[in-house]
């Protein structure tokens, strides 16, 4: 991926990926045709990158060509000043997407 060409950024935990990332995801893809998946370290143990790659390659979306995928800090504030040259959106999806919950599979998961 060429860094210098406009990119949307995704962050969160993704513990687990699911449906409500992948249509976030192909929101922000249709921005720039480009996305950085940056993952939250928040010291869980149960994200399954494995998963979140095939489940972006079953939708059709390339790594390293539509996307990276980057562990960072647990960032927990984004600050910003002036005009530099950004924005910050955020996304509505429809009712049924956002009532997706990661902490219910989660707890299904472990059941």
């Amino acid at each position: 991926m060429d860094n210098r060409r406009p990119t949307v950024q995704m962050l969160g935990r993704f513990q687990p990926w699911h449906q409500g990332h992948t249509e976030l995801f192909k929101r922000a893809f249709k921005k720039t045709g480009r996305v950085a998946i940056m993952i939250r370290d928040t010291g869980e143990e149960n994200h399954n990158r494995l998963d979140m790659l095939q489940k972006l390659k079953d939708e059709g979306f390339q790594y390293d060509k539509d996307y990276i995928v980057m562990d960072v800090p647990n960032i927990v504030d984004i600050t910003y000043g002036r005009d530099v040259g950004y924005t910050i959106s955020e996304e509505r999806l429809d009712k049924e997407i956002e009532d997706i919950s990661a902490t219910k599979i989660r707890n299904k998961e472990k059941g």
